[in-house]
């Protein structure tokens, strides 16, 4: 299977939903509504001022760029979302996709699914929690420096089921146990009954919270 096939998946999943259920609908990035995600994702891929995003003297200019795409007719802008990057962006080519793209897409579609009442969890097949799991040491890692505390993490499934890896050295510190996909929603701050979170109460409430 191609490196970069998840993320491929993830994000056409992610633009059929945001079809499905319309400009309007909520989602778990805080008072975002499906408009304003698709605005992100496209100025991410598309857009000087996505620096904002690693920039902070660049974030005023960013939001009101973001605003301009959400601006414009919603399914024109999904369809930018499903068409991907345009060829002068590395982010479009295999393994820079999967690494860039795979958490992205996966995140921000259960920030879709997840928004809507009676979701179900989705039972991930083995590709997708390899490919999830393959950006842990990276990606995650990465967004793990900025805790308060340590985080381990524990896969109940996928390649390391059964072993424990340090995202963050240092004490107090707490234990991420489940399912990967739920890993990886948890370092990025979607933390929910699926996945257990072993430590005392008030680190568990430091690592919820700490900003992303």
């Amino acid at each position: 299977m191609a490196s970069n096939s998840v993320a491929r998946a993830e994000r056409a999943a992610l633009a059929e939903l945001m079809t499905e259920v319309g400009p309007d609908a909520p989602t778990l990035c805080g008072t975002w509504t499906t408009r304003d995600l698709a605005a992100h994702l496209v100025l991410r891929e598309r857009r000087p001022e996505a620096l904002g995003l690693v920039i902070p003297a660049l974030r005023g200019r960013m939001e009101s760029v973001q605003d301009g795409i959400a601006a414009r007719p919603y399914d024109e802008v999904v369809a930018e979302v499903r068409q991907g990057p345009p060829f002068w962006n590395p982010m479009g080519i295999g393994p820079f996709d999967a690494q860039a793209n795979t958490v992205e897409f996966f995140v921000h579609h259960e920030d879709v699914r997840r928004a809507a009442t009676g979701w179900t969890p989705r039972e991930l097949d083995a590709a997708t929690t390899e490919a999830l799991w393959k950006v842990v040491g990276t990606t995650l890692r990465a967004i793990a420096q900025r805790s308060p505390v340590g985080i381990d993490v524990a896969p109940s499934d996928g390649p390391a089921a059964g072993t424990t890896t340090t995202l963050k050295g240092g004490t107090p510190s707490v234990t991420l146990v489940g399912p990967v996909g739920e890993i990886v929603l948890a370092v990025y701050g979607r933390v929910t009954s699926l996945l257990e979170v072993v430590g005392d109460p008030a680190v568990a409430e430091a690592f919820a919270s700490f900003p992303r």
